[in-house]
């Protein structure tokens, strides 16, 4: 738990260091999660945390989550902006775990699938595994990750406030803004978070863990 710890601010190179301190401290395979609403810039941390790990001699991929949803027939059954199924039924969560965590976690192959479903074209991406060697790291980025039963051993929340989040939406995805909050209201991500980020300000973060 993180929760009596203080929060103090640090640069994006700061925290992206510190995620990679925290992942290559452990042993053998390590799986990470930058979980955070769209506008906190969780893939481009994520890629700051992958680089930072293969300075470090980590083989070290980084997985979308945007690229493991659901197809469209199904994501979309109760059409495109219902907010139950955004919360719980367009992340393909059973993919996920077959094609990255479980390869990547304790006694798992190595072999992982970066990209699943184009979700734009809506088809299945021409992608090859990667291998992961007995120290590879995989840095899994996307909204809504948390208090979903996965397997991670690094977990860093980017939390936006309600305002900030609101400001920074699109208005096209602003049926998603009650989404998020009841991820924070029922989720409570940042009770499960490693590292909690206060990311209402993603170029000026503050962080507690």
């Amino acid at each position: 738990m993180t929760a009596t710890r203080p929060i103090r601010p640090v640069t994006r190179e700061a925290l992206a260091e510190h995620l990679v301190e925290r992942a290559a401290a452990l042993p053998g395979r390590v799986r990470v999660a930058v979980d955070g609403p769209p506008p906190t810039g969780t893939a481009e941390l994520a890629g700051a945390v992958a680089e930072g790990l293969r300075l470090r001699g980590r083989d070290a991929v980084v997985v979308r989550a945007g690229d493991f949803l659901r197809p469209a027939s199904l994501r979309l059954e109760y059409g495109h902006h219902d907010e139950d199924m955004y919360l719980d039924g367009w992340l393909d969560v059973g993919a996920l775990r077959r094609e990255v965590l479980d390869p990547a976690g304790p006694g798992g192959t190595g072999r992982v699938l970066p990209r699943l479903w184009d979700a734009e074209r809506d088809r299945a991406y021409r992608e090859d595994y990667r291998e992961l060697g007995p120290t590879g790291v995989v840095v899994v980025a996307g909204a809504l990750l948390l208090g979903r039963g996965l397997p991670f051993e690094v977990v860093a929340h980017l939390h936006m406030g309600r305002a900030a989040l609101a400001r920074r939406t699109p208005e096209a995805e602003r049926w998603t803004l009650p989404v998020y909050e009841r991820y924070e209201r029922e989720r409570d991500p940042a009770a499960g978070a490693d590292v909690l980020v206060m990311a209402d300000h993603p170029e000026r973060p503050a962080m507690r863990g």
